[in-house]
């Protein structure tokens, strides 16, 4: 394989510190829960509402993310809402009272919905540019930056409890990450494709007024991505909040070993977007997207028909891998419909993450558990249908 360019490596970190700079800032709040409910003097009630905020933050930040994207370009957006993302967690350790906790949570998310737009956008151009497959192993950074955030926080807590020593220990290695991003992010995005299957109708007539249409209304390509957005973060979201429980009460698996599915799904995913670039060159994204989802599908309904502790860990595996690039590849589709559809794809996976747990809460609590990881199978096999009416890069070569 011959070496990249230098210029792609200078950019390709660049966007790395981006990516990493997200899932580090959100792991270092979240791995505080405990310490700001004992200083804020919150209920579990108040607690399940404060997370919620930064989640609601980065869904609802849709027309402020598609105007910013346009007046700003990705560049400048990625590298002032990282900043805004570090200078927050000093802001949060200061909130005194929980109004102020949770206005610092919603902007965290609207600012969070703007890095997430802006760096996909920047992922997207690499690879257009360079013609070179990166999307997965930028988005293995994420969780890079979430292991790098977790250990962070159990050194310092064991040095002081103190939320300001860690919070401004880690605003101070944002603000690092986003001084090493400056110099190399892509001046220009990704260009849009000319047309996206929309334009022009079967009746063969000029597709002008469409394409003066599309700033209102999405194209059908564009609403199928987002469907496969959100059942695939429908899919994660679950996986990562009720794998454990799934665990304890379906599986019967001991208190030792129920963790062990979170730490399955979690790590199959890091080692598969590693990884997955180099399926995504041999077979397309289409394909990647399609046989992983199935995958996924089809492993979670073995763990349901076999049950016990072995087949749901062999099924947690199979949607760590399955799941992988599927956002990703969706993220590097949307991207290539231009700014509009980037920002509503990643929108619906807000939404997506934000719906997954509570809609399979509410399945447990009508029926059982496993009906709810069923209907997770089930969100994993609507995205495999998406996939065959999106419209992927072909395979170069």
């Amino acid at each position: 394989m011959p070496r990249p360019h230098p210029s792609f490596r200078r950019a390709h970190w660049a966007i790395v510190a981006l990516f990493c700079s997200l899932g580090f800032q959100y792991a270092t709040w979240a791995a505080r829960i405990p310490a700001l409910k004992t200083d804020l003097g919150l209920s579990a009630a108040e607690v399940g509402v404060l997370l919620m905020a930064a989640g609601i933050g980065a869904a609802v930040s849709f027309p402020l993310v598609a105007l910013l994207m346009k007046r700003l370009g990705s560049p400048r957006l990625a590298l002032l809402s990282q900043l805004a993302l570090a200078l927050l967690l000093p802001a949060l350790a200061a909130a005194p009272n929980y109004p102020v906790a949770l206005l610092v949570l919603g902007v965290d998310g609207v600012c969070v919905g703007c890095l997430n737009v802006a760096m996909n956008a920047q992922g997207a151009a690499l690879e257009a540019r360079y013609e070179r497959t990166a999307m997965a192993r930028l988005h293995a950074t994420f969780s890079g930056g979430s292991l790098l955030a977790a250990l962070l926080a159990s050194g310092l807590t064991a040095l002081t409890p103190s939320l300001w020593a860690h919070f401004g220990t880690a605003a101070a290695l944002l603000v690092l990450l986003n001084a090493a991003a400056r110099g190399g992010l892509l001046t220009e995005d990704a260009p849009a494709e000319a047309a996206d299957g929309e334009t022009t109708g079967k009746d063969g007539k000029d597709g002008k007024a469409r394409k003066r249409g599309r700033r209102a209304l999405p194209s059908r390509i564009t609403l199928w991505m987002c469907c496969a957005m959100a059942f695939g973060t429908v899919t994660e979201g679950a996986m990562n909040d009720w794998s454990t429980l799934y665990m304890k009460d379906v599986a019967h698996a001991s208190a030792g070993l129920a963790p062990l599915g979170i730490a399955v799904v979690s790590g199959m995913m890091v080692v598969a977007r590693l990884f997955a670039d180099g399926r995504r060159d041999r077979w397309g994204d289409g394909r990647v997207v399609l046989l992983g989802s199935a995958l996924a599908a089809a492993g979670l309904a073995f763990a349901l028909l076999s049950g016990g502790v072995a087949a749901a860990l062999i099924g947690f595996a199979c949607v760590g891998l399955g799941t992988a690039a599927v956002t990703p590849c969706v993220y590097a589709a949307a991207a290539r419909q231009g700014s509009d559809s980037l920002t509503l794809v990643a929108a619906m996976g807000t939404t997506g993450l934000l719906a997954g747990p509570p809609l399979i809460g509410f399945i447990a609590n009508a029926s059982s558990l496993a009906w709810g990881f069923a209907a997770v199978a089930a969100a994993a096999g609507v995205v495999s249908l998406c996939s065959t009416r999106i419209r992927w890069t072909p395979v170069s070569g």
